[in-house]
């Protein structure tokens, strides 16, 4: 039994008004969306990206305060004891919870992506691909089956597709900012892989970009390729109106992936990115395209 609701409307709006400050590259794609679903979204995007932020502005101990304060802070949202929210932070969390009860978005997916933002805290190695696919569930599947909840799907839970999508999505991630994270002392390529191809953590932050490394990204682009082909048969289980929004995200992340594979050297030297041009292609496919298709 939860007590009295909190007052929604001012909780939902502090999410759209984070989501339209992080100027995100899907922010244009939760116009696809109507009513309640696109306001959910933002409410999930909000909840992230304020976890996100709390690992990142503050020193190691306080950090890891903020999170545990922040999972607290979510246990009593869920449970209905915060009537009256205090400031932005609760507003976002009263609202993530509403967001949860509505679309039955099962608690333990928010508690895994604080968990996942929280093994990052300390700077840590993964020994083989199967670690590595551990932490990229909680910080990236876990967001994809909370949201298919929001999307709505037919039949089944597609838990599996849309889990391969999160880690899809994610590996793309981190081939992406590989220069960038190791050299805040961020290491996420498995290090067996690096042992195999004779390729260090110095190589890496110094930008080595020799055979090594292209043997290096060639193992990490196979498995990348392969998740995106098990995330398939998600676009089709999809209802329509949630369709569109996964096709666009799917759009940005295999063309980011797409320029990685087609010149892997290039994430050591400049960052890979779409220009505005590009994401309005997108958009407008997006928009005046039919709902159906799927992932190339």
């Amino acid at each position: 039994m939860t007590c009295s609701r909190a007052p929604l409307p001012p909780s939902y709006t502090e999410c759209r008004r984070v989501a339209r400050r992080a100027a995100s590259s899907f922010y244009p794609c939760f116009f696809l969306l109507r009513q309640p679903r696109r306001r959910a979204i933002e409410a999930l995007y909000a909840f992230m990206r304020h976890t996100d932020d709390l690992a990142d502005a503050r020193g190691v101990k306080d950090r890891a305060a903020a999170l545990q304060d922040w999972r607290g802070g979510l246990e009593a949202a869920i449970a209905g004891k915060i009537v009256r929210p205090a400031g932005p932070a609760q507003k976002i969390l009263v609202a993530v919870a509403d967001t949860a009860e509505r679309f039955q978005i099962p608690h333990r997916h928010l508690f895994d992506v604080i968990g996942g933002v929280a093994m990052d805290l300390q700077p840590r190695r993964y020994a083989t691909f199967e670690e590595l696919a551990g932490y990229c569930d909680l910080v990236a599947g876990a967001v994809g089956r909370a949201c298919i909840r929001i999307w709505g799907f037919c039949g089944e839970e597609p838990v599996e597709p849309a889990r391969a999508c999160g880690l899809a999505f994610q590996m793309t991630n981190i081939l992406r900012d590989l220069r960038e994270d190791a050299q805040r002392g961020r290491v996420y390529l498995p290090e067996e892989d690096l042992a195999r191809c004779g390729y260090t953590e110095a190589d890496l932050a110094a930008g080595v970009a020799d055979e090594r490394f292209l043997q290096l990204m060639q193992r990490q682009i196979e498995r990348t390729e392969a998740l995106y082909a098990r995330a398939l048969p998600l676009a089709p289980r999809l209802a329509p109106e949630g369709r569109r929004m996964f096709l666009m995200m799917v759009q940005v992340y295999q063309r980011l992936f797409e320029m990685i594979r087609a010149d892997p050297a290039r994430v050591l030297s400049r960052r890979v990115a779409l220009g505005p041009v590009e994401k309005l292609a997108i958009l407008f496919r997006a928009v005046a395209g039919p709902a159906g298709g799927g992932l190339r």
